[in-house]
């Protein structure tokens, strides 16, 4: 059955701007995909008020007064994180100790510093909540649980280090290629150490009282690229720093399932040391029940067309609706059309479109462009 075109009204031509709230302004970073950059600069100012906004290839810097609601809302973005560290590349020599301790100097040159950004991550999490992430992550965890349970076995050795190739949405085990899919072609894989061996875990017993006052554990996950990745591992970095970690500040290490994940990039560019506020990546998006073009790259591409009130906007080749989804999320007063020539990619695009709520908003139609 036909459904009634949606009806216009009033709509922004740019990112709406959240309601700010009272929070003290913070120094976040955010990664963003290849060419993506600019357009993430934009929204964090124009959706967040953001200031000292700093691009860097893949990543954007920026200071903000926003809560966690407020900063779920960033749309261009993949991962947020809690800024703790941001400095110069490392001096490189071949002298492998001494990189180790310049390494972890840099990482806890001020103890009270940690404690000071550790105090902060915690007042946002507590206002965000335990539920907020929802279903979509229980269902991410546990299919990242059996992922975990079948390569246990394996790997679990003298060691408990784990090596991962990783990009945005692409996690497998050691050993395997990085096969990044089309709809995120372009984008980077980086190998990423989790360190925790020769750690104190959970029942270590090391300073008891300091363990259960803090009840705290944590993880590594460390990745350099460029002249210090030819000196040394991410699996020795992330190790050294982990290790200085649980003796400066009694944290205890868990591999699996940390309370919190303290994020180590190291290249000849900067060095940069961050934790993820949120589990799930920004660009997951509960309303997108079959994936297409990736979320990030459409919102840029719905932006572009600086839709207005009551403007009707077209995709003529929807695929399955993601563009449409993105755009009629952020300026929900146009009115939507799609068409594609395959009933295959409709029928995708009708239940995106109706697992975002959107069915009033967006029609859908059979047609071949070559015959508008």
């Amino acid at each position: 059955p036909e459904r009634t075109p949606p009806r216009s009204g009033p709509a922004p031509s740019r990112p709406r701007l959240a309601k700010m709230s009272s929070a003290e302004p913070g120094r976040f970073f955010c990664t963003a995909g290849r060419g993506l950059e600019p357009f993430l600069a934009r929204e964090v100012r124009a959706r967040l008020g953001a200031t000292e906004v700093d691009c860097v290839s893949g990543k954007v810097f920026f200071r903000a007064a926003a809560g966690p609601g407020e900063l779920r809302q960033l749309r261009s973005g993949e991962r947020l994180f809690l800024l703790l560290k941001k400095h110069g590349p490392l001096p490189v020599s071949g002298n492998r100790g001494k990189m180790l301790h310049e390494i972890k100097s840099l990482i806890i040159e001020d103890p009270k510093y940690w404690l000071d950004i550790i105090s902060v991550w915690r007042k946002l999490h507590k206002h965000e909540g335990k539920t907020d992430d929802g279903s979509q992550e229980n269902t991410l965890a546990l299919k990242r649980k059996s992922e975990e349970d079948t390569n246990t076995a394996s790997k679990k050795q003298k060691t408990e280090q784990v090596t991962a190739v990783v990009s945005e949405e692409c996690q497998m085990g050691a050993g395997e290629t990085c096969e990044v899919p089309d709809r995120i072609s372009g984008q980077e894989c980086w190998t990423e150490s989790r360190t925790s061996s020769e750690l104190p875990s959970r029942g270590s017993g090391e300073n008891p009282a300091a363990n259960e006052e803090l009840s705290f554990s944590f993880r590594v996950s460390c990745r350099c690229s460029g002249a210090i990745a030819r000196i040394l591992t991410s699996q020795e970095v992330g190790k050294a720093i982990g290790t200085t970690l649980v003796k400066q500040c009694r944290w205890r290490a868990d591999l699996r399932d940390p309370d919190l994940e303290i994020f180590v990039h190291l290249n000849d560019i900067h060095s940069v040391v961050g934790i993820p506020l949120f589990r799930l990546p920004l660009a997951n998006r509960e309303y997108i029940r079959t994936a297409g073009l990736r979320s990030t790259v459409a919102w840029a591409m719905a932006s572009l067309a600086e839709i207005r009130a009551g403007a009707l906007v077209l995709d003529p080749m929807c695929g399955l609706g993601t563009i449409l989804l993105e755009a009629a999320k952020e300026w929900p007063e146009a009115c939507y059309w799609g068409a594609d020539i395959s009933e295959s990619q409709l029928e995708g695009a009708d239940g995106n479109i109706r697992t975002a709520g959107l069915v009033d908003k967006i029609e859908l139609l059979k047609a071949s462009v070559k015959g508008m």
